[in-house]
């Protein structure tokens, strides 16, 4: 394993932080103001916009997406890149073309999508002309095994029909998710893993009712199309909109999260440096009982263990990276359930203890300390909860 920078990853990634001082953490406070002056709107800003046009300009774009259709990046080129968009969560990566959900969506379409499927869909997503949704998870049943989803996909002469409830459907706020990737069972009495399939619903078909917004811990994630529960009324679309195979739903739901975990677990890395380097400006400007909090015991073995944790787990990171692109996502599964588990605590810890250093102002809304804790937080949950990827992870240790 060889982890140094090749030259395109070096050069792509000084333009990329470079962008993100410069342009993308000044526009934090922009996109603050845009926000308050245009309440219950779910679109992007005006400032994503421009940010967008000019990430284009620069050629960070698309980084995420190999093959010709992006950049071509391996996921080791691409993991530096993504940690370093972790630094401003809101809008790095929506400026690269590079958030999530469009991102496992795009990736879907690039692997599975017929042609006439990626004309209509994945070339508007990588130009940014729409953006889309993935309905997965149900309130009724534990979507933490995905085999328990209740909404039904059933076949009905030329058309599939769907009916179900989802939520916490990223990004399905926003008018501009044109495209809802539906996951349900065409065939309940399927082997239990060839039971789902997933089929393409317009936003704007007849019987998809958005029905509310949801919140982690207060925050609506408006300005990245916040989080929707969706009910499914019998919404018919053409059979053609079938993505892949019937009973493929399943094995393509598990292809496109284990990239995502690993895009999620960089950029929560570089959410952890920025809260240590916020740590190490406030800690040696602030003076508590006779001397900077720098001088404190406490405040250096907290910002000790946070760069033991970090550089440990960049390496796991990167290991799992050069693991998905040398033997593949399944025979790397092992890795990836790891940083799924240890990247998020860790940086949970971190920013909590962040948050200690601030005090009162950590709390509050003049540092992005509180936010970040609250995506850290919720990234135990998404993409599958610890608990499950702990169960996986020690039966396979166990099968050795």
């Amino acid at each position: 394993m060889d982890f140094a920078h090749d030259d395109r990853t070096t050069d792509l990634l000084a333009r990329a932080r470079a962008f993100i001082d410069d342009r993308v953490i000044p526009a934090e406070t922009v996109l603050d103001e845009q926000l308050a002056a245009t309440p219950g709107v779910w679109s992007f800003r005006p400032v994503v916009d421009e940010l967008r046009a000019a990430a284009r300009g620069d050629g960070l774009w698309n980084l995420f997406l190999p093959g010709e259709r992006g950049a071509g990046l391996t996921n080791q080129q691409y993991a530096p890149i993504a940690e370093a968009t972790g630094w401003s969560p809101r809008l790095a990566p929506v400026a690269f073309n590079c958030a999530a959900p469009d991102t496992g969506n795009a990736e879907l379409l690039a692997h599975f999508g017929t042609p006439d499927q990626q004309a209509e869909w994945l070339d508007p997503l990588l130009d940014a002309r729409v953006r889309s949704a993935f309905c997965m998870t149900e309130p009724d049943v534990a979507s933490s095994d995905a085999t328990n989803i209740g909404t039904r996909i059933r076949r009905d002469g030329d058309a599939y029909v769907v009916t179900g409830r989802k939520w916490w459907s990223t990004g399905a706020m926003s008018p501009d998710a044109r495209l809802l990737i539906v996951m349900g069972k065409t065939d309940p009495d399927a082997p239990r893993h060839a039971q789902q399939s997933m089929v393409l619903v317009p936003r704007d078909t007849p019987g998809v009712e958005i029905v509310r917004p949801l919140t982690v811990f207060g925050y609506d994630d408006r300005d990245h199309g916040g989080h929707a529960e969706i009910v499914f009324h019998d919404a018919r679309v053409p059979a053609a909109n079938l993505l892949g195979g019937e009973g493929e739903g399943f094995a393509m739901a598990q292809a496109r999260l284990g990239p995502g975990r690993i895009h999620h677990c960089m950029r929560a890395l570089g959410m952890a440096e920025r809260a240590l380097s916020l740590v190490r400006e406030r800690a040696r400007t602030r003076t508590a009982f006779g001397r900077t909090l720098a001088e404190q015991g406490v405040v250096r073995e907290w910002v000790a263990e946070a760069r033991i944790e970090l550089e440990s787990l960049r390496l796991l990171v990167l290991k799992t990276a050069w693991l998905m692109d040398t033997v593949g996502n399944r025979r790397a599964m092992t890795e990836i359930q790891s940083i799924k588990i240890a990247v998020p605590r860790a940086v949970q810890r971190i920013l909590d203890r962040a948050i200690q250093v601030f005090g009162a102002a950590g709390l509050g809304p003049d540092q992005p300390l509180a936010e970040l804790f609250a995506g850290a937080r919720a990234l135990r949950i998404a993409d599958g909860p610890d608990e499950v990827h702990l169960n996986a992870l020690g039966k396979a240790e166990f099968a050795r």
